[in-house]
């Protein structure tokens, strides 16, 4: 019963809805205190948010942050981040946390493509495939996955009990269930054979965050997600959702939400997270695991996504690429060294606050670490005010109108406001 009593500590509560769809605002409340939904959820991969302090995601409005249970497992060690008191204490967060599993290194350490959920497919279906120049270095089983780390080549082995343990030991608020991340490049028959491996990992996962749950009743509840797969395959995907909605542990215990995962091509992005929200319950949050561009929020939101996290704000702003109202530019070219106006004058970041183009233009150029500090902070900034702004036109009752009059202005520019 402790863990059925402790589950109380994580609800959802549904708010405004988009008309005729399954957009809508909300409330997640978590043991560290609640999120406004729909929400970004900024990466910190190892307990960071690459070349910014914690304390700057929070002034930064950042209302939850991510870290990765597979680089956390590996560097330090679940043991002393539980011995800290769990990621958020460890990184100084006073804030909710969420982990992944690790499931999408399963993908990532066994193919070797890039750290993207959306991908293209190029007409070839291939279950041994593998991105050029790379080494595989994860294989699965029925059991798990068996791979050599990327730091020091040593062996290790995930299991859904080794995930829950991993995960319970981080903390985090918000944890998802160990699954395995396929390709588009699979071929149908792989993906229904991994569906099915999928579930019954989501079937052990379950069971083993009800042990851990009454075991470790002296910590906060931790919320567990299912992880939807499926690929691009209407069928599995409505399938997946219907499974994972069905299972329980042994004390009764179901998932308190649940995770929309998997490779699919960028244009299926809203079919796909629709037809899996047209078989999920309303009263359990939604979390799309990693996109972050702004076509991709309002998509992702208006079809019915609570929450989502992506690294790209942060990957793109040490690349020098800054985020407008406008659309996307580099500010390491050479039209802006003698810029002397903010990044972006409607924004209220540090960095626009306080700094020109031509100065964060310098610090590219002088390979100052100042560049990606700067950037990420305005990047961030962006994107969170960007859903904040989604969630007030939802409740204000007119998403529709700001989604054209933003994407509009967006997709109209490809060079800084101004030029």
């Amino acid at each position: 019963m402790a863990c059925v009593s402790a589950a109380s500590e994580f609800s959802f509560k549904v708010g405004t809805r988009l008309e005729g769809r399954h957009g809508r605002t909300g409330v997640i409340s978590t043991p560290h205190g609640d999120i406004a939904t729909p929400a970004f959820i900024p990466v910190g991969t190892k307990a960071t948010v690459k070349a910014v302090l914690p304390e700057t995601m929070k002034e930064l409005g950042s209302q939850a942050l991510l870290a990765n249970a597979y680089h956390l497992y590996l560097q330090p060690g679940p043991d002393i981040v539980d011995e800290a008191g769990g990621v958020a204490e460890f990184m100084n967060w006073h804030g909710p946390t969420f982990t992944d599993s690790g499931g999408f290194q399963v993908m990532s350490l066994g193919v070797g493509f890039k750290k993207v959920l959306a991908m293209e497919s190029v007409g070839v279906q291939n279950d041994d495939v593998i991105a050029k120049g790379k080494e595989r270095l994860a294989h699965v089983d029925d059991d798990g996955v068996t791979f050599r780390s990327h730091l020091d080549g040593s062996e290790h082995r995930f299991t859904p009990e080794v995930s829950m343990g991993i995960q319970h030991r981080l903390g985090a608020d918000v944890m998802m269930a160990f699954d395995e991340l396929t390709t588009l490049m699979n071929t149908r028959g792989y993906q229904e054979e991994s569906l099915e491996r999928t579930r019954l990992w989501a079937q052990r996962c379950l069971d083993e965050h009800e042990r851990l749950t009454a075991a470790r009743s002296h910590r906060p509840y931790q919320a567990l997600f299912g992880v939807i797969q499926g690929a691009q395959y209407e069928d599995l995907r409505r399938k997946a959702c219907r499974d994972l909605e069905d299972l329980r542990g042994a004390a009764g215990t179901g998932f308190d939400g649940y995770g929309i995962g998997g490779a699919l091509e960028k244009h299926n992005l809203g079919t796909i997270v629709g037809w899996c929200c047209d078989e999920l319950p309303e009263g359990k949050p939604r979390h799309l695991l990693g996109i972050s561009e702004p076509e991709d929020i309002f998509t992702a939101v208006e079809n019915g996504v609570d929450t989502f996290d992506c690294v790209n704000p942060s990957r793109v702003a040490r690349n020098a690429a800054l985020y407008t109202d406008e659309g996307r530019f580099n500010i390491n070219t050479a039209r802006f060294k003698r810029d002397f106006t903010p990044v972006d004058e409607t924004c209220d970041c540090y960095t626009c606050a306080n700094y020109t183009r031509a100065y964060i233009h310098h610090l590219f150029k002088a390979k100052e670490m100042l560049a990606s500090t700067l950037c990420t902070i305005h990047n961030e900034r962006f994107t969170v005010r960007l859903v904040d702004r989604v969630r007030e036109s939802i409740d204000g009752g007119y998403f529709d109108d700001y989604q054209n009059e933003f994407l509009g202005r967006w997709r109209g520019r490809i060079k800084a406001p101004g030029l």
